[in-house]
């Protein structure tokens, strides 16, 4: 993931729900600016600057809709203690009023004045923070719940004024005196709001806990020196000393001495790994045996831990499905529990003959009871906790839309070399016709240093002890079949059968001028635990199917081992592609691969699942990549993670669903008072977000 300089990204403060996270993004697109991406949980606003574009324009709309733009990355902390605030303020004026309703009617707390005053700060603070809420929502397009809370409130604080004027001569006044209620919305619904943010700060720890890891000071060597400096500052090809115990600060190679390494905080294996001189390390891993100097290859944004974080950061980038109903309905719900709100008050006072203030009560109980929010939060906390976990296995998600097509899979297909097997290829049989073995073996060096496939760099270790340099020119590989090149007018190839039309047994065919010098016969094996596993899928009602490249009697000899319910050998790129284009017409398809000529297969499946040792363009063509290369049990982790986030989605908008279709009528019916409405309301939002916070420490592998 290369840093964009056309990418804003931004820290924006007073978004109260994510209905405000909606009317950002729909402003930001209607002016025009493409990929926008508003997360509410972390206030984060990122967007594409098109031509003639700007940040400066993008803080303008932002200011212009009454957001505050941050330059400061954590202001969470503070934003949580000012609302922190407000809530004990309104707490300390609420209280009096409310102990109004237990006195005798003589008592100074039934002075319609002294309530009048004691519930000024409470909704001078509602106004400040509910009023200006509404009107930044109304302003963007997509009311939000702060609009009905502030309706309700005022309601009840502005009919109370009009009946104390109106009746305080007769003393008839006391009976329309709801300063209490609106001071107990207020305050109750900043409690809910208060709890709402510590509760979503809990859904993004993936979030912290991945960033915390990047917080390193490293030891730079420089003009025989070591001086110490921040992650921030690492440049690339400076050298870097990490000691044992040290975590390595950012992704390079060691250059000198070797160590064992803990790579499970990125990759999920939990067993160290041993690494040497030319090996290439990860930023973020612990160095747990060891001392060695390290050459910094990638910084800051290009860092596997950053793309890691990143990922995760913008998990709702590509909502799923399932997320659009909330929206579509939370879009529309606010203007819908307006009407149904006046409906309740013209109805049940001018054709039921219920009292003016019972009929006013009701309306403000209807406004206060729903919960727009339920809906908007429910998919977004349990795809950032789901994709965040995901994370911390090892497993790289690509958004929400992929966890709901992850759990929809039924049929998996799997790519033989290098994702089924390790990858590590031995010399079975070697054979020469007409020229030095040692010249060969440098010509098959020289021709697959030029490919990523994981034959080729199998070839080159084994070979690379008869390595010199020659020089080659019209270098050509092509996908499935083999490379080509020209070396001293001399035209070599080595490919498999295929590439040379042949019937013989041999794996690999090395030609000189369309001549036949070297046949070569490999072995592979499978991954650790890849039979256990596949097993296990099989047994969950997944259907498997391997697609190759491979010969058909090497294909078929893996068959007799694992269930497979059909093998496709012999596949060119082409081929897979259209297999892959069939299964995926029948049912949801997924298809694991880690080759160049598996990328066009994994960009048609409905979920590509590539592996971190693929090739980049492979990797760029999946929506899941597994960071653990030795075996494939992550395969299983990352299924049942998406079914499991499907699951607490469906529950988080059964319960938004059934709570404002059971809570509305109630409050139409009379049977809940408006501050019991601002209580259920208030505890609503925290409901959906517990049960997503639930499947950070759910049991499900």
């Amino acid at each position: 993931m290369k840093k964009d300089s056309k990418k804003v990204q931004l820290k924006v403060e007073g978004m109260h729900c994510n209905n405000c996270a909606n009317g950002i993004k729909l402003n930001l697109e209607k002016e025009g600016f493409t990929n926008v991406n508003v997360i509410f949980a972390t206030g984060d606003v990122s967007c594409q600057l098109n031509q003639n574009q700007t940040e400066e324009n993008v803080i303008e709309i932002l200011s212009n809709l009454n957001y505050l733009v941050k330059k400061k990355v954590d202001n969470k902390k503070s934003e949580i203690f000012s609302l922190e605030k407000l809530f004990i303020i309104s707490l300390f004026f609420t209280i009096p009023l409310l102990s109004s309703m237990f006195v005798e009617s003589n008592h100074l707390l039934k002075n319609p004045l002294n309530q009048l005053l004691i519930c000024i700060p409470v909704y001078i603070i509602g106004l400040n923070y509910f009023g200006k809420s509404a009107w930044n929502s109304i302003k963007s397009g997509i009311p939000n719940m702060d609009v009905l809370i502030f309706i309700g409130s005022s309601t009840a604080f502005f009919y109370s004024i009009a009946g104390w004027l109106i009746f305080f001569e007769n003393s008839g006044y006391q009976k329309y005196l709801f300063f209490e209620t609106s001071a107990t919305i207020i305050t109750l619904v900043l409690l809910g709001n208060l709890l709402e943010k510590r509760s979503i700060k809990k859904t993004t720890n993936a979030i912290k806990e991945l960033s915390k890891i990047q917080e390193v000071i490293a030891r730079k060597e420089t003009n025989n020196s070591i001086i110490e400096i921040p992650f921030s500052e690492i440049q690339i090809n400076d050298i870097l000393i990490v000691n044992s115990g040290d975590k390595i600060p950012s992704d390079g190679i060691i250059i000198e001495g070797d160590a064992l390494i803990d790579e499970s905080i990125i990759t999920g294996e939990s067993l160290p790994v041993d690494k040497k001189i030319n090996n290439q390390v990860i930023g973020g891993s612990i160095v747990k045996e060891g001392n060695i100097k390290v050459k910094v290859l990638k910084i800051g944004e290009d860092t596997m831990l950053s793309q890691i974080i990143e990922l995760v950061k913008n998990a709702q980038q590509y909502k799923p499905n399932i997320q659009k109903i909330g929206d579509k309905v939370s879009a529309i719900f606010v203007p819908f529990v307006l009407l149904i709100s006046i409906l309740t008050f013209l109805i049940t006072y001018l054709y039921f003959n219920i009292s003016l203030q019972d009929a006013i009560l009701r309306s403000i109980a209807v406004l206060v009871i729903s919960c727009p929010c339920a809906m908007g939060l429910a998919t977004p906390t349990a795809v950032m906790v789901g994709v965040g976990r995901a994370a911390k296995k090892g497993i790289l998600i690509k958004g929400g839309e992929t966890l709901e097509k992850l759990a929809s899979i039924k049929n998996i297909v799997f790519d033989k070399t290098g994702t089924l097997t390790n990858g590590e290829f031995q010399i079975s049989n070697f054979s020469c016709y007409d020229s030095k073995e040692e010249e060969v073996k440098n010509i098959i060096y020289n021709l697959e240093k030029n490919s990523s496939h994981p034959i080729a760099k199998s070839l080159c270790k084994i070979f690379k002890n008869y390595h010199k340099n020659l020089d080659l020119k019209d270098i050509k590989e092509t996908k499935g079949l083999g490379i080509s090149a020209n070396i001293n007018g001399i035209n070599y190839k080595i490919g498999s059968s295929k590439m040379i039309n042949s019937k013989k047994e041999n794996d690999l065919f090395l030609l000189k001028d369309d001549k036949l010098i070297a046949t070569l016969d490999i072995k592979d094996k499978l991954k650790p635990k890849t039979e256990q596993l596949l097993d296990s899928l099989d047994k969950e009602g997944y259907s498997l199917f391997l697609l190759s490249g491979d010969k058909k009697s090497k294909c078929d000899a893996l068959k007799e081992s694992i269930n497979f319910k059909n093998v496709f050998s012999e596949q060119l790129p082409k081929d897979k592609l259209d297999k892959i284009t069939k299964l995926s017409s029948n049912n949801a398809t997924a298809m694991i691969g880690d080759g160049i000529n598996d990328a066009p297969a994994l960009s048609k499946a409905n979920i590509g699942i590539s592996l971190a040792n693929a090739t980049e363009i492979a990797m760029q063509s999946a929506d899941v990549i597994l960071l653990n290369n030795k075996n494939l049990t992550q395969l299983n982790e990352s299924l049942l993670i998406s079914k499991h986030t499907l699951i607490t989605i469906k529950q988080n908008l059964f319960w938004a669903f059934s709570y404002n279709f059971i809570a509305i009528p109630i409050a139409i019916a009379g049977l809940l008072n408006p501050m019991w409405a601002a209580l259920f309301m208030a505890f609503s939002d925290i409901v959906v977000i517990g049960n997503s916070i639930r499947l950070r420490h759910k049991k499900i592998f």
